[in-house]
Parts: structure tokens; C-alpha cells; sequence
């Protein structure tokens, strides 16, 4: 035979190994995530929040609680995450927010959001509904825009 069928051979199998390999660790990722969510849903309550500010910032500037900090990893702590400063009550909290929910929280307005610890996982409007900011066109679409309409 000749060395480069073996190598290419050698090659396949350890790609192969590596794909299966990380099949096996992305499924047990994804049944870790579910479960998490799991947990939050159960432990999730709705309140009645005044919204301050919003910002991503570091975890380690969110002055956010001690605990929470130590609980992160090392490498996240310097990853810059969704933050909701809004008055609970009587209380001003720092949350934390879902990526997702960010861009719709209003500021310096008065909202329902579903939280889970120090995390907002869902948002309604209290007096009226909340409106999507429009999402900035790319370079591309506005190309393909600009050529649609010529046509």
C-alpha cells in the first residue's frame, strides 16, 4: 500500500473518533441545559418591575452578589453579559437577563417580567405591549434590497 492511502486512512479515523466523540458530548451538554431550564421554570415568579438602566457589562463591574460571581468560572468572568438594573419593590437589583429578552426590555418603564433568581427569563408589557426596535440591515441585505427594487 501505499503511505498516503495509510495516512489518509489515519487521518478519517481520528476525524471520525473526534465527530463521535463530541456527539457523545454535546447530547449530555443538551440534557445538562434542559435540565437547568427545568429548574429555573419551576422556580420562576412574576413581578412588577421598574427598569433603571440596561447594559452589557462584566460580570466582575455588575455588582452583582459575591456568590454569584464565585460561582462562575474563571474564564466567564470577564465576559461582558446582559444586565438589568430595575427597582423590585422597595429594592434596586442588578439582574441578570436572557440575550434574547434584553432587546425588548424598555428603559425607564414599568414591565412584567418572569424571574428566576437574579435572572429575567421573560418579559410583558404592564400598561401596553412592548415593541421590537427594527434590526439594522447587513451590507448584503441592503444590496439585495437595492437591486430587488431596480429590477
Amino acid at each position: 500500500m501505499k503511505t498516503t492511502l495509510i495516512v489518509f486512512l489515519i487521518v478519517a479515523l481520528v476525524i471520525t473518533g473526534i465527530l463521535v466523540a463530541l456527539y457523545f458530548v454535546g447530547r449530555k451538554l443538551q440534557k445538562r441545559q434542559e435540565e437547568a431550564e427545568e429548574q429555573m421554570k419551576a422556580a420562576a415568579q412574576t413581578f412588577s418591575i421598574l427598569v433603571i438602566d440596561k447594559k452589557k457589562m462584566k460580570l466582575t463591574e455588575a455588582n452583582l452578589p459575591k456568590m454569584v460571581v464565585d460561582q462562575t468560572p474563571k474564564y466567564l468572568r470577564r465576559s461582558k453579559v446582559p444586565i438589568v438594573k430595575a427597582k423590585i419593590g422597595p429594592k434596586i437589583m442588578s439582574l441578570m437577563c436572557d440575550p434574547k429578552v434584553f432587546d425588548l426590555i424598555p428603559v425607564k418603564k414599568e414591565v412584567k417580567a418572569v424571574i428566576s433568581g437574579i435572572y429575567i427569563t421573560d418579559v410583558k408589557g404592564l400598561r401596553s405591549g412592548l415593541e421590537k426596535k427594527p434590526q439594522k440591515k447587513g451590507l448584503f441585505k441592503k444590496i439585495k434590497d437595492k437591486f430587488s427594487k431596480e429590477k
